[in-house]
């Protein structure tokens, strides 16, 4: 598998985040169900994960962004919602984004303006010490000229998920100009919004039992698997 990993960053670490698409509760739970499927399927891989943020995990492992960073897209489910009273069949969307680690020096070669950046505080909602619901110690950081964000709310003190932020949203920022083919932030000018139309894969529940890759067409019958971190035929069969 690794032979096809020859990325700038591909041996590296990665950052998942997911983020819902419209459907209330149901996309939230869909959310939730492909973090926790990342999770199973790092571990698997013996990776070291760490949660970040409420939807944001980073996987600690050789090739662990190589691996993960063709996951990038919408994923599709579809179910007999647990949140309809009446049983009725559900679909529910949820963008998931693959960062890599940047290297210390490429990270520290980025500088972003002050003014170009916006934070916001909050109290964490996770597991960190006492100090959480006590301080504002999550911190969100927005980029005005694209809309890019970045949050984190795993570190125990303000200073440190500014950090944490801070870092996150520069990766997003290198990637944004790999795609663009752009070296300078002043023409990073459009606001960057997710499609949620263009599915990658879809996840169904109901009324059978299947996921199917749109991409290569790769099919699994047993998505309790698939959701559990079975995620290696999808995996490889994006990377050939």
């Amino acid at each position: 598998m690794f032979k096809q990993l020859t990325g700038k960053y591909d041996k590296g670490h990665a950052h998942i985040s997911i983020h819902p698409g419209v459907g209330g509760e149901d996309a939230k739970n869909w959310a939730n169900m492909l973090l926790n499927m990342y999770v199973k399927y790092a571990q698997k891989r013996g990776w070291k994960v760490s949660l970040i943020d409420e939807r944001a995990i980073d996987i600690r492992g050789e090739y662990a962004y190589g691996s993960l960073k063709k996951e990038v897209g919408v994923h599709r489910l579809v179910r007999i919602s647990p949140f309809d009273a009446k049983q009725l069949r559900h679909t529910s969307f949820a963008l998931v984004e693959v960062l890599p680690e940047l290297p210390e020096l490429e990270a520290k070669n980025l500088t972003i303006p002050p003014e170009d950046l916006k934070f916001e505080l909050s109290r964490s909602s996770g597991p960190g010490g006492q100090n959480v619901n006590k301080r504002e110690t999550a911190v969100r950081v927005v980029h005005l000229p694209t809309g890019l964000a970045a949050a984190s709310q795993v570190e125990r003190s303000q200073s440190q998920n500014k950090e944490k932020a801070l870092s996150l949203l520069k990766a997003k920022l290198f990637k944004l100009m790999e795609e663009k083919q752009e070296r300078e932030l002043s023409k990073l000018r459009t606001k960057v919004t997710p499609e949620w139309g263009n599915q990658i894969r879809s996840y169904v529940l109901h009324p059978y039992q299947q996921v199917k890759d749109h991409r290569t067409k790769m099919v699994s019958h047993q998505p309790d698997k698939v959701l559990a971190g079975d995620l290696d035929k999808f995996i490889n069969a994006e990377l050939q």
